[in-house]
């Protein structure tokens, strides 16, 4: 085995003989405290944490004196007084996630739909509201003229009259808002509903070159 660095083999058999299963946390109580140790109950269970140690659930204690300590969960850490206790902040969020893969013109379009009416959408960062024509809006049974506000908004070809409303619901794959802003144009652009950022501000967007995905936590 020459050459091979001994350190990193141990570690490896560290790592295989203890393995450490993660789950979800949901309540931590500091019980005691001394230098580098602590003395937690983890969702009813009581737990020794030694610094560096993981418990079975995950918890980590990175450091601790009489007075505090500081435990990391799921990836976040926080400080913890003796009898301190934290209920319900390290449950693992549910996560909603939408991939839309850019397309020969170079643009995101996916199908959503809104207010349950399924309708072609493309992403629009440069967008400020959810966008579509007066042609769209009929056809998905939006009443602008009766429910909407009057405006105007500046597009490409200048300004157009338009109707600032509010959509129930807009739905992306499993993803699903309510109470969008929108604005209807007067004509019949844009052709396609431009997903603007009164939709996607309410979201974590991550664009990856002809990867465009699209998250939502619970």
């Amino acid at each position: 085995m020459k050459g091979r660095p001994v350190t990193a083999l141990i570690l490896l058999f560290l790592s295989l003989s203890h393995p450490v299963t993660a789950v979800a946390v949901d309540k931590i109580k500091v019980l005691a405290l001394f230098p580098g140790k602590a003395m937690v109950e983890v969702d009813g269970s009581r737990r020794f944490l030694r610094q560096g140690e993981p418990s079975p659930e995950g918890v980590l204690l990175i450091s601790a004196t009489p007075e505090e300590a500081l435990i990391e969960v799921d990836g976040r850490r926080e400080r913890y007084g003796l009898g301190s206790q934290f209920g319900g902040s390290f449950a693992k969020r549910k996560v909603t996630e939408v991939k839309i893969v850019r397309d020969s013109s170079g643009s995101f379009i996916t199908t959503g739909s809104i207010n349950g009416r399924l309708t072609e959408m493309m992403v629009d960062t440069g967008a400020t509201l959810v966008a579509m024509s007066e042609t769209e809006a009929r056809r998905l049974g939006i009443q602008y003229r009766l429910h909407g506000k009057r405006t105007a908004v500046q597009t490409a070809s200048g300004t157009a009259a338009a109707h600032y409303v509010t959509l129930d619901k807009v739905q992306v794959g499993e993803i699903i808002l309510q109470q969008v802003e929108g604005v209807v144009v007067d004509g019949g652009s844009p052709r396609t509903v431009l997903l603007g950022m009164s939709f996607l501000k309410r979201l974590e967007i991550e664009n990856s070159s002809n990867l465009l995905m699209i998250r939502q936590k619970f």
